[in-house]
């Protein structure tokens, strides 16, 4: 059975793969959400199992002050030594030409843990990797930055050599092995001993709609020894609009047990508007779900060089480990509309798989209890510090989510609601707050716009009936728009009047505001308190549906 793409929907970027034995494991960026690191885990690379995070407390990373978009960048797996090793970036900020960010390695026998406690390796660039060649040496081989204002930003590949013993980066190991080839922002690099080469690929072009992944090869591990492959790039969107997946590049290398290759990438799935259409400016879409996981098979050609099976900008079906031959581009196999993705809270007092916060655990800010969330309000959605917020990324670019929330303010500087966020500057949330103007609880719709902050019910904010503990809240997506609607029966549901673009919650978007643009939209549940008290919101019955794909 061929394998559909993306094997990962939503928020699942940079992916990096290996397999030890029959297993195939993967990890990808999280950003600013908290737990970090997606890890998942597979058998047939169709079927993909979540893991608990190898990061569980603050105390060994805070992602506090790290902006929308920023924090985990590129973690990466590798095995070797008996142990498996994992490398991430925390990217704290990027002001004037200087890129601030820590490098950190854990290792663990078993994938399960326990881990041990991160190592801090230095700051060279982001997007690093551990490289274990076949003469036992291991090297950090990570993406470059040049603070200098006369050099290009993106410096190129440097290969650092690792001491397993100490556990620590050799002293002026340091060397650039590749600049890339020519089309700016060489990233993301997986470098692999192959036969008598060395392969290093990387992606290029920036994580847009230029992106491609390239590859250049070695004999040696020596200072600017890789030479590009004829016919770069490996893969790319960048010369088709029309693709279904674009922004395509970032990929990690992998084979089975039984000899075949494959890549896994990152892409997105854009969509356009018929105003879009209609404007033709060259826009390409606008992606909510982010940047997602996409697999496909890799064969090598006579000369040594890898080629990706149906041409170099991939395949939305892609053939299985045990096809032999290609199979013909077909439409993925879409998500079932009315499929429900994820129902309820935990039945006990950890964050349920899929679900993230912002930063850091809530600690004593959240309670589960059987199917209920009480969060105690703390800063606003907008703040980079402490943020009472559980959500989930969209998995498909129409969807709807419900939740029940008991709340009882007393102020208009306490909210709780649900809430669709990009990030802290472009989200928008339908709550029950306090309006001191008529003394009672109601119901309201906010927006944050690129930091502007806009009410939309005013005057005309529907009062919560007295007596009513429970107020329902939902968000329908259809694509481009969505909507809110309120209910105080869980039955009767009144529509707020207000249909919201839904570009605001798109990378794209995101980028074009100058705000981190790396993330996709997530939708969930906050409470925001102001006033010091810590008022408590409790939330029970949320689910969430993908409603199906555009190209259904």
């Amino acid at each position: 059975m061929p394998i559909a793409n993306p094997i990962l929907p939503g928020s699942h970027p940079d992916p990096a793969l290996i397999r030890v034995g029959d297993t195939y494991y993967l990890v990808n960026s999280t950003f600013e959400w908290w737990p970090p690191l997606n890890l998942h885990r597979s058998t047939d690379l169709r079927h993909w199992e979540p893991l608990a995070s190898p990061i569980t407390s603050a105390a060994q990373l805070d992602l506090r002050g790290d902006p929308s978009g920023f924090g985990v960048w590129a973690p990466d797996l590798s095995y070797a030594h008996g142990r498996f090793w994992l490398v991430y970036s925390d990217v704290a900020s990027v002001k004037a030409s200087f890129t601030d960010c820590r490098n950190y390695l854990m290792t663990a026998e078993r994938i399960e843990g326990p881990w041990s406690e991160p190592i801090a390796l230095n700051g060279v660039g982001f997007d690093a990797r551990m490289f274990h060649d076949d003469d036992g040496r291991s090297y950090l081989v990570q993406q470059t930055c040049d603070f200098r204002e006369y050099k290009p930003p993106f410096a190129g590949i440097t290969l650092t050599e690792f001491d397993v013993d100490a556990m620590r980066l050799k002293p002026r190991t340091a060397r650039i092995i590749w600049k890339g080839s020519g089309h700016g922002a060489v990233e993301g690099p997986h470098l692999y001993h192959i036969g008598d080469w060395y392969y290093l690929f990387a992606a290029e072009g920036g994580t847009g709609y230029d992106h491609r992944e390239s590859v250049a090869c070695s004999r040696s591990l020596d200072a600017a020894s890789f030479e590009p492959m004829p016919g770069n790039p490996l893969l790319t969107s960048a010369d088709d609009p029309e693709l279904p997946l674009q922004k395509q590049g970032h990929a990690s290398l992998v084979d089975t047990p039984d000899g075949a290759w494959y890549i896994a990438h990152l892409c997105a799935r854009p969509w356009r508007s018929a105003a879009d259409a209609a404007d033709g400016d060259g826009m390409r879409g606008w992606s909510t779900l982010g940047r997602e996981t996409a697999l496909q098979r890799v064969v090598w050609d006579d000369d040594g060089w890898p080629h990706v099976v149906g041409g170099r900008h991939g395949l939305r079906v892609v053939p299985s480990p045990d096809e032999a031959a290609a199979v013909p581009d077909a439409p993925a196999e879409p998500v079932a509309a009315g499929t429900v993705v994820a129902a309820g809270f935990a039945d006990d007092a950890r964050l349920p798989v899929g679900w993230k916060t912002l930063r850091v655990p809530l600690g004593d800010a959240a309670r589960f209890e059987p199917g209920r969330l009480t969060l105690r309000g703390q800063d606003s959605p907008c703040s980079v510090f402490d943020v009472s917020l559980v959500a989930r990324p969209w998995t498909a670019v129409a969807n709807e989510a419900s939740v029940h929330v008991d709340f009882a303010p007393w102020s208009f500087q306490q909210m709780a609601g649900l809430i669709q966020y990009y990030g802290g500057a472009l989200w928008s949330a339908i709550v029950v707050t306090w309006n001191e103007d008529v003394g009672a609880r109601v119901v309201e719709v906010v927006r944050n716009d690129d930091n502007v902050t806009a009410s939309f019910l005013r005057g005309r904010a529907p009062r919560v009936p007295d007596g009513c503990d429970s107020v329902w809240l939902r968000t329908t997506v259809d694509i481009d728009r969505y909507r809110y609607a309120y209910s105080f029966d869980g039955v009767d549901w009144k529509d707020v009047g207000v249909a919201f673009d839904a570009r605001m919650l798109t990378d794209e978007y995101a980028e074009h505001a100058g705000r981190g643009f790396f993330t996709g939209a997530f939708v969930g549940v906050f409470a925001t308190d102001m006033t010091g008290y810590g008022a408590e919101a409790r939330f029970a019955d949320f689910t969430y549906e993908d409603l199906g794909d555009r190209d259904e």
